[in-house]
């Protein structure tokens, strides 16, 4: 069910925003029901360490407080990255995190089932970090659920099979952030989960640089680009150690 979603036009700048500014833009997509008929879907993509889970739960947060729980919800691509023992199959652990080490297909048929599974619960998989590896059920988007904000790198790429995201998502943000606070980041997250300063660098610089790289050449599918200020952490913090 693909929607009318404009991607043709360039996107919306936007310079530093404020927590509030961003809740209330999201805000605006819980009067779906009555534009398009439904839930609202909202995406956030950037590469890596651009802030994208931290800012989503910060919104699901958020609107959840000032409009009841449940109004919003989440729905993280990491969910659907394939598990170790999938990736090790296939060759593709040293690569975790790029665009063939997930299930896009599983995470594109779970887009549709949020547009048209309106009377049932359905269940989103999550990350976990201690893990290191998905996990189902992690989220639940409900019955009365009226936005999901959904996040993940490859969005807005053209690429098959992530050409079909885009479709089906109502609006489409890209959190921009300079390279070299996601640098900084990404250094933090790598020590933090185990690796040596020498690992992370080899790791920033073999894999999560060509994978930003790769995200950046769908600016043009987004329908808004946002620079996020101080939020507060969510902890999530990606998912590859």
């Amino acid at each position: 069910m693909p929607l009318d979603t404009n991607a043709s036009t360039p996107p919306v700048p936007s310079g530093p925003a404020t927590p509030e500014s961003l809740v209330a833009l999201a805000a605006r997509l819980l009067d779906g029901r009555t534009i398009h008929k439904g839930r609202s879907v909202l995406g956030l993509t950037g590469p890596p360490g651009a802030g994208k889970s931290t800012l989503a739960l910060h919104l699901v947060t958020e609107i959840d407080r000032t409009h009841g729980p449940g109004t919003a919800a989440y729905l993280p691509l990491d969910g659907f990255h394939l598990a170790n023992a999938q990736l090790d199959r296939l060759g593709l652990r040293q690569r975790k995190g790029s665009p063939p080490s997930f299930d896009a297909h599983g995470y594109v048929a779970l887009l549709r089932r949020v547009h048209t599974e309106r009377f049932t619960e359905v269940y989103a998989p999550g990350f976990d970090r201690t893990l290191d590896e998905p996990v189902a059920g992690r989220h639940v988007i409900h019955p009365h659920t009226r936005l999901v904000i959904t996040e993940g790198n490859y969005l807005a790429n053209t690429d098959a099979p992530w050409s079909a995201v885009r479709p089906l998502l109502h609006e489409l943000w890209y959190v921009a952030t300079a390279d070299s606070v996601r640098d900084e980041r990404l250094m933090h997250r790598h020590v933090a989960g185990g690796r040596t300063p020498e690992a992370a660098r080899a790791w920033i610089d073999g894999n999560d640089d060509p994978n930003g790289t790769y995200v950046k050449e769908g600016l043009a599918a987004c329908t808004r680009v946002v620079e996020v200020g101080c939020l507060p952490s969510s902890g999530a913090g990606g998912s590859v150690p």
